[in-house]
């Protein structure tokens, strides 16, 4: 048998240490499997992008208000406010700009977009019951052509990120935001925000969707951000402790190639690791659709399939995300399904276009998984060693009819002292009954595949 590396050295060392509370706070062990430093070796195994489902209700809502003259790339920051039981997003629309409504495609490729000189964008506030339905109400704050009957927060900045900070402990900063001259602000409702500041030390244009999260293994803020290099667009990282002084923004993720930049990155965390949603936009072609990316620490990126698109554009020309596919920051995690929100357009990047909130959803853990590279034989997976110390193990994947998931468990030199029973059908975070008990010490694990796709699996019970 022949066995192939593909974690970096050091690996076993990473993987031991990456106990974790997950998101929810709930202590227990979660491991993607598109995380390389848990990949020790793998057979006819292949990591892949997962699947995404684009939901039937899309486009969710379009450009329908007076003040919504383009979408561009909508620049969506979504959360589900538990504390409220609302889905809450803040999107940005250009207020002053030329709008393609009703346009033909005949009319689109004759006539050139320019934009106006007095370009102008602002942040829109939509709410949601189901995270379908969306309502844009009339806020009262902002003027619009004589009216303040409008749902805009605020009118000027550019590419802003929105996020609710939980951890920080004055009220009046639960809510921050990041744009476009990287300049900073926080509001204790989302709604209402503070004069904005300037991050200092930085000096980028930060000409994208800028985003920015509280990184927990760093502990520390993370912007996320842009700016321009021999590939032409690139991912720029800039870090703080308090929100206000910021280091100088560092390049941490660049194109493949000069026809495919990056423009985007939105960026989360999820089972232990950072995940980006990047946007690549296609020079040739003029159109963008979103791939994924993964990083320990937000510092050193790895791509996953570089080409393949997470969320694809559609086919058809004029379909709603035929030319543009730009994800929100951030997913929201739900119990049988992830969402992804994000920005389609209807036609090219820098042409007439018509933009629109869109959803698609991925089954639990579903970024990424393992499966066979060939059929005519089992994918293997033997994982880095772990930390065992007696609790549940648990697995994610897809399995389809006839196919099936092996586990068993290896000492440390590589020997098998368990087997789980096999799993025959598609399963989340299903609990696996092993053969014997396992002591406490240092563990592999070796998965077996058959027509199924491999995600996750977990040490521990989810909600302990």
């Amino acid at each position: 048998m022949i066995l192939v590396c593909v974690a970096a050295a050091g690996c076993g060392a990473a993987a031991r240490s990456m106990g974790r509370d997950d998101e929810g706070g709930s202590r227990l062990d979660r491991f993607l499997l598109l995380d390389s430093r848990i990949v020790e070796k793998t057979e006819n195994a292949r990591l892949v992008v997962g699947t995404v489902q684009k939901h039937k209700a899309n486009p969710l809502f379009g450009e329908d208000k007076p003040w919504e003259k383009r979408f561009d790339n909508l620049y969506g920051s979504v959360i589900y406010d538990e504390d409220d039981g609302l889905y809450k997003l803040w999107y940005s629309p250009f207020v002053v700009d030329h709008s393609a409504k009703g346009m033909s495609l005949e009319e689109r490729d004759r006539r050139p977009y320019r934009p106006p000189g007095n370009r102008e964008m602002g942040i829109c506030y939509a709410t949601s019951r189901d995270g379908i339905t969306w309502e844009k109400p009339n806020l009262g704050l902002v003027d619009y052509e004589g009216s303040k009957e409008n749902n805009l927060i605020w009118r000027g900045p550019h590419g802003a990120g929105i996020f609710k900070d939980a951890r920080d402990p004055d009220p009046k900063r639960r809510y921050k935001t990041i744009f476009q001259g990287m300049k900073v602000s926080v509001s204790p409702d989302g709604i209402h925000w503070a004069r904005p500041t300037p991050c200092e030390g930085v000096q980028v244009a930060g000409d994208t969707h800028n985003n920015a999260l509280w990184a927990p293994t760093l502990g520390k803020y993370v912007g996320i951000t842009r700016t321009w290099g021999k590939m032409g667009r690139e991912v720029a990282r800039i870090e703080s402790e308090d929100f206000v002084h910021w280091t100088k923004a560092k390049v941490v993720l660049q194109g493949v190639k000069k026809t495919h930049q990056p423009y985007a990155m939105p960026v989360f965390f999820h089972g232990g690791v950072y995940l980006g949603l990047v946007a690549i936009h296609d020079q040739t072609s003029d159109r963008v659709w979103t791939e994924l990316t993964w990083s320990p620490d937000t510092k050193a990126w790895h791509r996953i399939s570089p080409g393949t698109p997470l969320i694809p554009c559609s086919d058809k020309k004029l379909a709603y995300d035929y030319g543009c596919v730009y994800a929100c920051a951030y997913p929201v995690f739900l119990k049988d399904e992830i969402r992804l929100y994000y920005g389609g357009s209807d036609y090219l990047h820098g042409g007439w276009r018509n933009g629109s909130l869109c959803l698609a959803t991925l089954r639990p853990d579903g970024f990424a998984g393992y499966e066979q590279e060939r059929k005519d034989r089992a994918g293997v997976i033997v994982t880095a060693a772990i930390a065992w110390s007696g609790r549940d193990l648990r697995i994610s994947a897809d399995v389809a009819k006839g196919g099936r998931v092996e586990v068993s468990v290896l000492d440390r030199d590589g020997n098998v002292i368990a087997e789980a029973e096999a799993v025959s059908e598609t399963v989340t975070d299903r609990r696996l009954k092993l053969g014997k008990r396992v002591a406490a010490g240092e563990i592999r694990l070796r998965f077996e595949l058959t027509n199924a796709k491999l995600y996750s699996f977990t040490l521990g019970e989810p909600g302990r």
